[in-house]
Formats: C-alpha cells, structure tokens, sequence
C-alpha cells in the first residue's frame, strides 16, 4: 500500500489543471467504468438539535438557523421515501441522523429496523449516526449495512477552529471501528471553511493512508447558512472543487469519489469537469439533509447529454458483480 505525504499530494494536486485532469481520468478508466455514475439520495432521519458545535452546520443545536429540529422519523416513511429514490434511479440510500453518537435503546432498534428495510428494497445501505461503539458497529453489519458515513471534515491541524465537542481522534477511532466490523467506511470532507491548501491534502492524505482506503469519499463545498459561524465564507472556485476531484481520485484510485454538498452552486460544465476529474457518485434528490440540491431531472438531463450511465454496485451477499445500466427514462 502506498503511504502519501503532504509533499507528494501537493505536487499532484498543483499540477497545470489539464495534466491534472488527464493523470486523473487515467487512473480512472483503470479502476471504474469511465461513463458510469453511482446515483445516491440522502435523507435526513433525525434532523436538529444536535448537541455538537460544528461551525458549518446548520443543526447544530448551538446555531440559530430556521432548521426546524425533528424527531426521528418512523419506519414505514423512511421506507416509502427510499422506494421513491429507487424508482428515480438511486442505488444507495443514505439516512443522516443528527445524534452527537447513535442513541441505544428504542430509536437505535429503529435504526436497525430501516437498514434491514432499505436492504430489502435491493439497494446499499448507507447510515451516519455519530460515534458508535464496537457492538453498534457489529449490530449495524448484522443488519446489512453496506457502509457508514463518518466524515473528517478537515485536517487534524485545523480540527479545532471548526468543532469543539469531539476529538479528530475520536473520529479516526469511529472510522477504525466500522472497518473492524467489515462495514465499508464513506469518508471525506469540506472545503471552503478557512482552512489552508495543505488542510484540504492534510485531510486527503490522511484518509488515503487509511487500510484499508475509504469505499468512498465525498467532496463537498460548504454550503455557508445563514445562522451558523461561516455564514459569511465566500463560495468555493470550482476549479477547487475539481482539483480536489482529481486529487482525490489519484491518491485514492478504488475509492467512490462522491461529488457532495455545494452542487447546486456548480454550473453543468464544473460538474462535468468532477466527473472527468474522476468524480463517479452523486447525490441527488430534493434535499442534501439540510441544504438544497440540484433538481432530480435536471440531474438527469445533464448525465444523459454527457453520455452517462448508471453504476449498479456489486453485491458479495447475492454474489452480484458490479454492473453499468442505462439512465432512468424521463420523466413523462
């Protein structure tokens, strides 16, 4: 396994942007289908009222923003909503549930009850509920769970300017657990916070020499909320997006690299260029959590004018292999 510096992931990352983007795609088409996107929609569980301080995030319950805190939600509707993202065409149904760690007892049953639903619809799995213990990571794998959302966010370095109320460390041990249980970890971050160049490929290196490497890893543009200590943050470059983009697809060639929050900022032509940069996973639906998100057919229309198809993951439980399929057809 290649153990990367900052020095060697700066090199890469500071490359002229079309040397970037050509090294990138190679070491895409060898390692993913280069027209196939995963599609995957994300649902808010439990939303607000988060006992955390992260200075991005518009449920923290120390943040006053017009999010509206709900209780988790029941079964059945979580159910319903992910059978609607399956008709639409998602592969992987996320839940987010806004607990500083998963709650034991009734609502972590709950938890449990929708995994095993979700996979039963036939699609991956995919939860992020906070910090867990070994035995929820063990009970969430029993469950089916494909994978397991734990972002780092940032380098270790510039950690503490962004949260408080958790450690980097307690993050990286989150991450150490879900892997030990055999549960694909989906790991990434934000830029645009404040933080410096060598934050972004600190964090980048960081989860490349992770074993093993992340399944997947989202890049997402703060989205800046009113109410919440970086509400004034100016919007991302995109070509920031896509350096990040390539970077990432190069020191991490296996992993999904998830195109996340702040796409509905980007025009077609920087998405496009996240997708040649080695981008292949979106999330679409009405809403990113909190934060909007693109249009479900405008998503569509682009994917479609770009020649793209849909990625349908393996799946070891039913020794399906991965596989690429046409588009959902559009809407009538």
């Amino acid at each position: 396994m290649t153990r990367w510096t900052i020095a060697e992931a700066r090199a890469i990352h500071d490359l002229p942007l079309l040397e970037l983007l050509f090294r990138a795609q190679t070491v895409h088409r060898e390692n993913h289908p280069p027209d196939a996107v995963q599609l995957c929609t994300l649902l808010s569980v439990k939303t607000g009222a988060c006992p955390e301080d992260c200075a991005y995030c518009p449920q923290s319950g120390r943040h006053d923003t017009k999010v509206e805190p709900e209780r988790l939600l029941p079964v059945d509707e979580v159910l319903a909503k992910a059978k609607k993202a399956r008709s639409a065409g998602a592969t992987r149904f996320c839940m987010g549930a806004a607990w500083r760690d998963a709650r034991e007892g009734e609502q972590f049953e709950r938890v449990l009850e929708m995994v095993r639903g979700v996979r039963g619809l036939g699609m991956e799995a995919c939860v992020t509920l906070g910090m867990l213990t070994d035995e929820q990571a063990q009970r969430l794998k029993e469950a089916g769970l494909s994978a397991y959302n734990h972002n780092l966010d940032t380098s270790k370095e510039f950690y503490g300017s962004i949260i408080t109320t958790r450690t980097y460390q307690e993050r990286l041990d989150t991450i150490a657990r879900v892997a030990d249980a055999g549960i694909h970890v989906c790991s990434g971050g934000i830029i645009g916070m404040g933080e410096t160049k060598g934050d972004r490929l600190g964090m980048l290196v960081t989860l490349a020499n992770l074993d093993p490497q992340p399944e997947s890893v989202p890049i997402n543009a703060l989205v800046a909320v009113e109410g919440t200590p970086l509400q004034d943050r100016p919007p991302v470059d995109p070509f920031e997006m896509v350096r990040m983009c390539a970077t990432a697809r190069i020191l991490l060639p296996r992993s999904m690299v998830r195109l996340s929050a702040g796409r509905q900022e980007m025009s077609r032509e920087a998405q496009t260029l996240c997708f040649l940069a080695g981008a292949n996973s979106i999330f679409y639906g009405e809403k990113l959590l909190t934060t909007g998100n693109p249009d479900v057919e405008a998503d569509m229309a682009l994917l479609r004018e770009l020649g793209m198809r849909a990625l349908v993951p393996a799946d070891p439980q039913k020794q399906k292999p991965a596989e690429v399929a046409p588009l959902p057809p559009p809407a009538e």
